[in-house]
């Protein structure tokens, strides 16, 4: 699975702007590049990844594009665009032609705001997100000759962007309203029917970063421990989310933007890659659930950095743009550590990373990282009940109000939430009200090495 961080990886609420974005298939990818001419101008540039070597297409258009506007790659190798005209954004898909770029304009949209969302898990069409005056409305754009389509008008004001299943069924979505941001979630099989998703605590600000459909892990950021932390929890359980410390390191701000895919029932066992952007530079983060420790590792030269792809076998690969390689990956493999294996936090490993061109070589003693533990507490997929929006997840419930801190890490002091005790009850049972579900902390598994 892979996921674009913003340019900002700071910005909580920013629009998503991505330097690269990869299409959820890992097939293409596409970028805005620039001209070596005098004015440095922009033009679009899909990348090629499923074959032998990447390579990449230039899509230059008739003028030289905006910095601003928005590329997604489809799975059939055409790119969507989305560009500001005046008071409205214009969608085109972009093709290679001979000679020169096709290009078939699929509609406008009448907005002050339009935003892409990321892309869509079949690959062949696309979402965006239109604020204004204190609603947001989601559009669908097929990627087709039709033209952009309204599903549905939420309240509040919508960010972010994360799909919960690989049939392109759950969104979940940002949403500030009242002056609190919960994720909440939308059916789009439902008519866009919109219902919460995550809520610690009444008065905290919750955010979902990242969600992998296989294993359910999601990650989250919220300031119910205080402040702003890093959490982590699983799709399908009813038991708090988990603050590691290891995801707070000192001067250092890290964003997650891909999550290793196939690890079915084994949340704990995914390997989750960060960018860690610090005083000295940026650096790549690895981090597991069971290791509770955030490996930080030198980056290979021309990184794009917030972007990458972890294949099922657990190779890393991060889409790399140097003078000598335009187009390149860097490709990793990441030994798969024992369970319980702890190691100071902030502690750096090398590691070798294969060139971008020619064939991969094997990096260090790497095991391979499918033989992944099922966990106990965790509900196969396809049990999760996916009728309407309370068969996923309502909210990460507070256990008694507090926040559940990283009880393995012995250096991890999460801060316990100020909030009163919080009454946790579950809707009736019934085929119209299955039950919710709330993600689970590693220490309540009963994982018996430990």
């Amino acid at each position: 699975m892979t996921i674009c961080a913003t340019e900002d990886a700071t910005a909580l609420d920013g629009p998503y702007r991505a330097a690269l974005t990869i299409a959820a298939d890992g097939s293409y990818a596409a970028r805005l590049a620039r001209h070596d001419d005098a004015d440095r101008s922009w033009y679009p540039e899909r990348w090629t990844l499923s074959g032998p070597e990447p390579y990449a297409v230039p899509l230059p258009g008739s003028q030289p594009e905006e910095p601003d506007s928005e590329l997604l790659p489809l799975a059939d190798g055409r790119v969507l665009i989305l560009r500001r005209v005046a008071d409205r954004f214009a969608l085109s898909l972009l093709y290679p032609t001979d000679p020169g770029t096709g290009e078939l304009l699929l509609g406008t949209v009448e907005a002050a705001e339009l935003t892409l969302l990321p892309p869509t898990p079949g690959g062949t069409d696309a979402y965006a997100l239109a604020p204004a005056g204190g609603r947001t409305t989601l559009w669908w754009v097929p990627g087709d000759a039709g033209g952009p389509e309204r599903i549905v008008e939420i309240p509040g004001r919508c960010t972010g962007g994360a799909w919960l299943d690989r049939g392109g069924r759950l969104l979940a979505l940002d949403r500030e309203l009242n002056g609190r941001t919960k994720t909440v979630l939308v059916d789009l099989e439902r008519g866009g029917e919109t219902g919460p998703l995550l809520q610690i605590t009444e008065e905290s600000n919750d955010r979902l970063l990242l969600a992998d459909p296989d294993s359910g892990l999601l990650l989250v950021r919220s300031d119910a421990p205080g402040h702003d932390r890093l959490g982590w929890g699983v799709l399908g359980s009813r038991l708090p989310v988990r603050f590691p410390e290891c995801l707070r390191p000192a001067d250092a701000a890290v964003t997650p933007f891909a999550v290793q895919p196939g690890q079915m029932l084994a949340p704990e066992s995914c390997a989750v890659a960060f960018r860690v952007d610090a005083a000295h530079g940026t650096r790549l983060g690895i981090w597991r659930p069971w290791g509770r420790r955030l490996r930080q590792l030198p980056v290979p030269d021309g990184w794009l950095a917030g972007t990458g792809l972890w294949t099922a076998a657990g190779e890393l690969l991060l889409p790399c743009a140097t003078d000598a390689e335009p187009c390149g990956l860097a490709r990793m493999a990441i030994p798969l550590e024992p369970v319980g294996s702890v190691e100071p936090v902030g502690s750096v490993e090398r590691a070798g990373w294969v060139e971008p061109t020619g064939s991969p070589r094997p990096v260090g003693s790497a095991r391979p990282v499918g033989a992944a533990r099922p966990v106990g507490a965790a509900r196969p997929v396809a049990a999760r009940p996916v009728g309407g929006v309370r068969a996923v997840v309502e909210g990460a419930a507070v256990r008694g109000g507090g926040i559940v801190p990283d009880a393995g890490d012995a250096t991890n002091h999460s801060t316990a939430s100020a909030q009163p005790k919080a009454a946790v009850t579950e809707p009736r049972r019934s085929p119209a009200h299955p039950p919710m579900c709330r993600p689970v902390p590693l220490q309540q598994a009963p994982l018996g090495s430990r």
